[in-house]
């Protein structure tokens, strides 16, 4: 008898929001609009710390730049020699990289000459990275391809320091766990990136140190600074942090600029909150004098919120994801990339955090539940006969 009570309730609840068809239709669309550009923010915020962090984690504990009038500049391979006899020290590396602007597409390439770390961290889509010593051949991100439409085998110009046009023979296309990582990538072999760059002889962009024990990374890095006081060690873990803030910052900066809808909805859910109207009242007057209990009321106002709220909010869930990882959250990513909007387009790998999720059905659906039930309690205690006359 009590299940068939509970079902009853559920059933006249659902025929009371049709009855009330366009009104609920217009807080659906205004709370699902809401979630949407909160879930958005959430999921694309998310996406790049856990790029960020994935591409990071597969560097060296340290990286040792030079720096000039407050400026990164070219460092001396000559360093190598002193860094590795600090111990704690088990591998210094010289890295040679950089950004070369394509001016037929408009877009930025993050140039690498090929080491012993990038054969190592990188695996192919298909072909082969170019050998430290090869010439005139390279391997391209996905975004550079298909920006160019370029396939194995074909050539690739680019323009050397002097103006000089050198080709290159496309030998390898990849991609790696981070399309993040690759999209803009472009990499030739050691000769080659001396040669276009014009890089002097015994220089480096900077110095890639790995340590023994990671805890000992900040004494290590701390070291360096005092015998080279020219130089910037960067700490992997500080990077990560810098990435998490800064992406923190922007998403936080979005918000703001959508605080429209946000206000929106908080007068939605307060007009709620200040009462019911005079239909609803006299509704829950003439359910209450034909035998309804206020627990009865209640329940039917739950499942009134519960229906609408879980509705606009698994609706902006989805319309989110797919905004996000299927559209390329064209709305937000140039605000959360930054200068990084010249990149070649690519497409982020799904990454959710439940525990976000959590957070916003917390602030939205609690809310706007609370906002139902708590007018509706205190209309249900009133006596009926003064609820129908108004």
């Amino acid at each position: 008898m009590s299940l068939e009570r509970h079902r009853n309730i559920l059933d006249y609840t659902l025929q009371a929001l049709l009855r009330r068809k366009f009104k609920n239709i217009g807080i659906i669309i205004v709370f699902t609009s809401m979630i949407s550009i909160l879930g958005s923010i959430i999921f694309l915020s998310y996406s790049f710390k856990r790029e960020a962090t994935l591409i990071l984690n597969a560097s060296p504990e340290l990286i040792v730049q030079r720096v000039m009038a407050g400026r990164h500049d070219l460092i001396q391979i000559s360093l190598m020699k002193d860094i590795l006899e600090i111990p704690g020290v088990r591998k210094v590396e010289p890295r040679f990289w950089g950004y070369y602007y394509d001016s037929l597409i408009k877009a930025n390439y993050t140039l690498i000459a090929a080491d012993e770390a990038v054969l190592r961290d990188n695996r192919l889509l298909k072909g082969h990275l170019p050998e430290p010593q090869e010439k005139n051949v390279t391997a391209i991100g996905k975004g550079v391809a298909d920006a160019r439409l370029l396939d194995l085998g074909d050539m690739f110009s680019l323009q050397s320091a002097d103006g000089r046009w050198i080709e290159f023979k496309v030998i390898g296309i990849f991609e790696s766990e981070s399309d993040l990582l690759t999209s803009d990538l472009i990499i030739i072999s050691t000769r080659d990136f001396k040669s276009l760059a014009k890089l002097p002889d015994g220089m480096a962009t900077d110095l890639l140190v790995s340590v023994r024990n990671k805890v000992e990374a900040p004494t290590i890095a701390k070291k360096i600074k005092e015998r080279f006081p020219d130089t910037r060690p960067l700490l992997r873990d500080e990077i990560i942090r810098t990435y998490d803030a800064v992406f923190g910052w922007r998403s936080g900066l979005i918000l703001i600029c959508f605080i429209g809808a946000l206000t929106a909805f908080i007068i939605l859910a307060w007009d709620k909150a200040m009462g019911l109207s005079a239909e609803e009242k006299k509704e829950i007057g003439i359910l209450k004098a034909i035998g309804w209990e206020t627990s009865d009321v209640l329940e039917m106002k739950f499942w009134e919120g519960i229906i609408v709220s879980l509705t606009s909010f698994l609706t902006g869930i989805i319309l989110a994801y797919l905004h996000v990882f299927f559209l390329g959250a064209s709305l937000f990513a140039p605000a959360l990339k930054g200068w990084s909007i010249i990149y070649p387009s690519f497409r982020l790998a799904p990454f959710i955090n439940p525990y976000q999720i959590a957070t916003l059905l917390a602030i939205t659906v609690v809310p706007y539940i609370a906002s139902t039930i708590i007018p509706s309690w205190k209309v249900s205690i009133t006596d009926p006969d003064e609820l129908m006359r108004g």
